[in-house]
């Protein structure tokens, strides 16, 4: 076997390793701090309220409110707010692609309704 066909199968072995690496190695999302909260919700023209604000208007008119718990389903029947309904979503943006469709059906046209997501 030549040299240029020892390094060819070297390199291809490499690359493919690499690859192999690069598209199975664990991926965990950012911890989403206070600051990329606030960001998010300028961009988006979200109004951002204190717990204590969302406390009075669910114990005054719970029925006002669109709550909305992003959890897994599993972690949603283990325990909600009551009144809640249930949309799995991962804080990535492929997910918030990909469950776009979904969520406008589930938000539907009132686009005053107060809508929290927790």
């Amino acid at each position: 076997m030549s040299q240029k066909v020892f390094f060819a199968l070297i390199s291809a072995l490499l690359l493919v390793a690499g690859v192999l690496w690069y598209t199975s190695r664990s991926l965990s999302p950012k911890q989403a701090s206070w600051e990329d909260v606030v960001s998010e919700a300028e961009k988006g023209g979200y109004k951002l309220i204190r717990t204590e604000e969302l406390g009075k208007r669910y114990r005054e008119n719970p029925e006002s409110l669109l709550l909305v718990d992003t959890r897994q389903e599993w972690e949603y029947r283990a325990g909600h707010i009551k009144g809640a309904v249930n949309f799995p979503m991962e804080p990535t943006w492929w997910s918030r692609w990909r469950k776009q469709k979904s969520l406008e059906r589930l938000l539907g046209p009132d686009k005053e309704r107060f809508v929290v997501f927790y």
